[in-house]
């Protein structure tokens, strides 16, 4: 029971200056091990829907595949509807926030296509590279937007390394496998 309540919290701003204590209802400590468990066991009885369904730890995307367009809108629109149903039900609240449309496509010229998915009667936000799990995916499944970015971050680890353990000088191995 200590992991899913008598939660509390305070904010600390840059300056030291403290809030007041919250208290939170429900949910578990952010990053929890046992988060992912409790929330999959919670979802564990999803509605049916057309559409597939992914989940993993506590990201959840709904995807359908149709050669007509209009029919991929009114199923996810509809599937939408279904799974704000169940969250509903459940007590649950759907992080509007980080949640959009996007679609992919092998080819570019289709690809270009803007979906216009609907849920509690607003149209979702697009995104033409939506991130899920932490892959950034581009329109033609190719991943170059997402490898570019790795090449980038690796790139200044590197150099990082490099400048910390020097030719004439430098840090010792401890210290460089730390910073990196």
């Amino acid at each position: 029971m200590e992991m899913v309540s008598n939660h509390s919290f305070t904010f600390i701003t840059g300056n030291s200056k403290k809030s007041r204590l919250w208290r939170l209802k429900n949910g578990v400590p952010q990053g929890s091990v046992l988060a992912p468990l409790l929330f999959n066991t919670y979802i564990s009885d999803l509605p049916i829907t057309v559409s597939r369904k992914y989940a993993y730890a506590d990201d959840f995307a709904i995807m359908h595949a149709d050669g007509d367009w209009q029919a991929v809108e009114g199923v996810l629109t509809k599937d939408m509807a279904t799974t704000g149903e169940y969250l509903q039900t459940w007590k649950l609240k759907l992080s509007t926030t980080k949640t959009l449309s996007a679609a992919l496509h092998l080819s570019n010229k289709k690809a270009k296509r803007e979906l216009k998915v609907k849920y509690n009667n607003e149209t979702l936000p697009f995104c033409s590279e939506p991130k899920y799990l932490g892959v950034m995916l581009d329109r033609s499944l190719m991943h170059l937007r997402h490898l570019e970015s790795l090449r980038k971050k690796l790139t200044s680890h590197v150099e990082l390394q490099r400048q910390l353990a020097g030719y004439g000088w430098g840090a010792g191995a401890t210290t460089v496998r730390i910073a990196t």
